[in-house]
């Protein structure tokens, strides 16, 4: 009944996850032998590239030798290339070759191994070198022996070297470029050491000088930043300090405020996933030399501590500028909301003086025309009064009145009746 599957739906993704964690499995590596490694990336924006030139580029080496080609969708592969072993992964930014050949050949570290790589391939490569390295793996169990092979490989005083895995191998390298334009890195493999563990020590190796040197991409871009963040420095800290007093034309300040706001957030957009990813390498750096659970050897530094003495002072730059444009970013909208407001108040208060002296002009408009219609009804009456009298002038001889009596009587009837008609007037004006 144990092989009888459950009566139950699988999630669509449930067995594409399981098997992400076993999808780049470690090579299996004999000492003595070579290894060959470089990583390829689009100069720029390597996340957003044409994946399908990656698989293209691929395709087009496996056919020079006549080797199988993976799954379409594949992000890594593994196979015989001629005479020597391949290993192909794709990666968020970048792709990474590895070539395994056996032995070690006249010379260690000898380019020649690269020859693999065909000339017109490598120009044909839809990227640039990001790295690559010339990787030496012998058996070797004298220390003494150990101490002058890599005296006279490495360079003295940036040499990393250290027992690994509770001592079945040593690790050296000095992370310098050689004059083939490679970096060399040497794996000695004690008697007990196993192949499948040769195989993880080397690829921690490639992957520590990958991560480490895409992680140096965030301190080429935090350097670039370096002074025109400065130069937007003393223009946000003037402008701040201008606020403090009366800004001549607050408008104008706002302007610039919100024009360095701008900027700066642009700054931040075009930045942030380069520092974002240096975090993060700098994260798988510092994890993969971890498990390999290093020992000092013969009182020299080990990898971790080339990296505390090199690599975390250039990872803390980059942190500190990103950390410093964020908080010019901040300032400055914060010091725009402050003008903002200043001046919102302002306008505020201009708005009030303005509807009180609209108040006062009202008041004295209607004082005015409270006047004028007084000085209306006293010449219309005085018109009107004329010509009342003018009317019934024939009356007075008939009622014995005289025209003055007479106008004098109608007088007060006419006014009366003319501010009676100006006012219905302004009452069906209102």
């Amino acid at each position: 009944m144990t092989g009888r599957p459950m009566p139950i739906a699988d999630h669509p993704l449930r067995y594409l996850l399981a098997n992400e964690l076993h999808a780049r499995p470690f090579p299996t590596v004999a000492a003595p032998s070579r290894a060959a490694y470089l990583a390829i990336k689009p100069a720029q924006n390597g996340a957003g590239r044409d994946r399908a030139l990656d698989r293209a580029h691929l395709l087009a080496l496996l056919d020079r030798y006549g080797a199988a080609h993976p799954q379409p969708d594949a992000t890594h592969y593994s196979g015989q290339l001629g005479k020597h072993f391949l290993k192909w992964e794709s990666h968020t930014e970048f792709v990474t070759y590895t070539l395994f050949g056996e032995g070690n050949g006249d010379r260690p570290f000898d380019a020649a191994t690269f020859g693999v790589f065909p000339a017109d391939w490598l120009d044909a490569a839809p990227g640039v070198r990001i790295t690559s390295a010339l990787i030496h793996i012998e058996r070797e169990s004298d220390d003494a022996v150990i101490t002058d092979k890599v005296r006279d490989w490495f360079v003295p005083e940036s040499l990393a070297i250290s027992r690994v895995l509770e001592d079945q191998l040593v690790i050296a390298g000095d992370f310098r470029i050689d004059p083939a334009g490679h970096m060399r890195f040497a794996v000695f493999a004690r008697d007990g050491a196993g192949d499948r563990r040769v195989g993880r020590v080397v690829q921690r190796i490639c992957e520590i000088e990958t991560y480490k040197a895409m992680s140096m991409l965030g301190l080429a871009r935090a350097r670039d930043l370096g002074g025109r963040l400065g130069e937007m420095d003393n223009r946000l800290t003037a402008l701040v300090g201008d606020m403090s007093g009366t800004p001549s034309r607050p408008e104008d300040t706002l302007t610039d405020l919100l024009r360095i706001a701008a900027e700066l957030e642009s700054i931040v957009h075009n930045s942030s996933f380069r520092f974002t990813a240096t975090g993060a390498y700098e994260s798988i750096v510092n994890q993969r030399i971890a498990v390999l659970r290093e020992e000092r050897f013969m009182g020299r530094q080990t990898f971790a501590e080339f990296m505390m003495r090199r690599f975390d002072p250039a990872m803390r730059t980059v942190a500190s500028t990103q950390a410093r444009l964020q908080a010019m970013s901040d300032r400055a909208l914060r010091a725009g909301d402050l003008l903002r407001t200043r001046v919102d108040v302002e306008r505020s208060a201009q708005s009030q003086a303005l509807l009180a002296s609209m108040d006062r002009r009202a008041d004295m408009q209607l004082r005015l025309q409270t006047t004028v219609e007084g000085l209306s009804v006293v010449a219309i009456s005085y018109y009107g009064v004329n010509l009342v009298a003018y009317m019934i002038y024939p009356l007075a001889t008939s009622l014995d009145l005289s025209k003055g009596l007479l106008t004098a009587l109608i007088t007060p009837l006419v006014i009366a009746a003319v501010w009676w008609g100006v006012r219905r007037i302004r009452k069906a004006m209102h």
